[in-house]
């Protein structure tokens, strides 16, 4: 499927330097980038790998949490979680949907990611072996998933800005279902709080580590954010999750595993200790302790249900066929 852009001009031509401008004054006057506007094939490439691999995360995010739909302690809890798991799916839908604006192909997309072609957020190659994982993931993981994507809904690309404001109310809804979960259970008997603080213990670090790699090792951010594609650097956004997260942590009565962890009076923010590169390495490059079981969960999904695409591939074809 051919990228829905305006036809290519040669390099160099009076055309395409034309069109290079009208685009370079779209950007500078802070408006959409429509999928029919002309666009630089590297704003395109770079537009498709972030929305896939946001797509990608979503989809192999249901995992984690969908391991506990059966195990969830009451009907009201299996409920919210249900409903949760399902927003998830829904996002990766609206997001594989904003790729394919840009030509890319679903199916396509799907392969690349199995295959390792194409990367997910490393935040879900971990385990979720207690129930208050399901909580801290709500706090922690879609916490920095909001501090991450509420700046996107500003993206100079109009369909991935769009997607991102429905997203984000329903990631904001989620949070808060998870800090709710967590008061509950620090309000309940003492291995209750235990298991909350062991999992905090758990998922502090890996969540830092989702807002990518430090500012000076990250190759795609400088030409990302001159595009208007993100707004704020990784580390920016670090810092801002932490700023956010701290004082919920005292009201909630747990302690975030980082000794360095202080108020800088002068900076007016807080300080964090160094965070593990190598593990945050080891994890996206397919060495975490899930990545094995998550990507095999997402190759049998499509390939054992590879025969409902083709009966509704052949479905709506029949019905295109069909005069008015």
């Amino acid at each position: 499927m051919p990228a829905p852009t305006l036809d290519r001009q040669p390099a160099g031509s009076p055309d395409e330097a034309a069109l290079q401008q009208q685009f370079a004054a779209t950007i500078a006057a802070d408006r959409r980038i429509e999928p029919r506007d002309w666009m630089p094939e590297g704003y395109r490439k770079t537009l498709v790998r972030q929305v896939a691999q946001h797509a990608h995360s979503e989809i192999i995010g249901m995992q984690p949490e969908g391991d506990w739909l059966l195990a969830a302690p009451s009907l009201r809890r299996k409920a919210v979680l249900l409903a949760k798991v399902q927003d998830e799916a829904g996002h990766g839908l609206y997001l594989y949907s904003a790729a394919e604006t840009l030509g890319a192909d679903r199916a396509d997309l799907t392969d690349k990611l199995i295959e390792g072609r194409q990367k997910y957020s490393s935040i879900f190659n971990y385990p979720t072996p207690s129930y208050a994982d399901v909580g801290v993931i709500g706090w922690l993981v879609d916490g920095a998933a909001i501090c991450n994507q509420v700046p996107l809904c500003r993206s100079s690309y109009g369909p991935y800005a769009r997607a991102m404001i429905r997203v984000c109310k329903e990631e904001s809804f989620h949070q808060r279902q998870g800090y709710e979960l967590l008061m509950t259970m620090m309000r309940g008997t003492d291995e209750q709080r235990a298991m909350v603080q062991e999992s905090v213990d758990r998922w502090w670090w890996p969540s830092l580590m989702m807002f990518g790699p430090p500012d000076d090792e990250s190759p795609n951010t400088a030409q990302s954010m001159a595009w208007g594609i993100k707004r704020h650097t990784n580390d920016e956004l670090r810092q801002r999750f932490v700023d956010m997260t701290v004082p919920q942590a005292q009201f909630l009565g747990v302690t975030l595993p980082d000794p360095d962890l202080a108020w800088d009076e002068e900076s007016g923010h807080w300080r964090f200790g160094a965070i593990d590169w190598e593990e945050f390495k080891r994890v996206l490059g397919g060495q975490g302790p899930m990545n094995d079981v998550r990507i095999a969960r997402r190759r049998a999904a499509r390939d054992d249900n590879a025969w409902v695409v083709e009966a509704a591939t052949a479905h709506a074809r029949k019905h295109e066929a069909v005069p008015a």
